[in-house]
């Protein structure tokens, strides 16, 4: 039911959301493709969802609390680690979560009316492991690695109600920064 292109289009994108919101802007970050959940050694993870009347896709961003995830999203949020509560830490996963599939839902709006978002959900990794009863059309993990960092996971799962088709360039997915208009 999902097109090659689509499947493709999805991973674009999400890969540019990722790309603004849980790298550093001053950071270079690699992005893989990864075959075997079993790799993923994560605790929790964050989920969000964007829906549509034509498909529903989750992300599911994996994390360890400890001290280099909490670091790394200090220093995404501009503060000392050791200043950083763990509701703060917590707050700026969800957050990073957020944002991240806010800009998937605004990108995504430019092919799909009607959609909508949830808000962000810290449950335990493996659920994951529950990810086939989604009956999906697509699911993709990707490895996220970059310096300063540890390597973070993430999967994209794609249900389909209905027959999907679209197309997405690397500048198109580029071509989209956010910027704030004023009227």
């Amino acid at each position: 039911m999902i097109s090659q292109s689509a499947k493709d289009g999805f991973d674009t994108l999400l890969r540019q959301a990722l790309r603004t919101s849980l790298v550093p802007a001053d950071t270079e970050a690699g992005m893989s493709a990864i075959d075997d959940i079993s790799a993923i050694s994560e605790k929790k993870m964050v989920v969000l969802t964007v829906s549509s009347y034509l498909f529903r896709l989750m992300v599911m961003f994996y994390f360890t609390p400890d001290a280099a995830t909490k670091a790394h999203f200090a220093r995404l949020n501009r503060v000392a680690p050791e200043e950083m509560s763990e509701q703060a830490f917590m707050d700026a996963i969800a957050e990073c979560g957020n944002l991240c599939c806010g800009i998937l839902n605004r990108d995504l709006g430019r092919f799909f009316p009607h959609l909508g978002m949830s808000t962000p959900n810290v449950i335990d990794k493996n659920c994951a492991a529950y990810l086939q009863t989604l009956n999906l059309g697509h699911l993709r993990h990707l490895a996220v690695d970059m310096p300063q960092a540890p390597r973070f996971h993430v999967t994209l799962c794609v249900s389909a109600y209905a027959e999907m088709d679209f197309s997405v360039s690397e500048e198109e997915a580029d071509a989209g920064t956010g910027e704030l208009e004023l009227f």
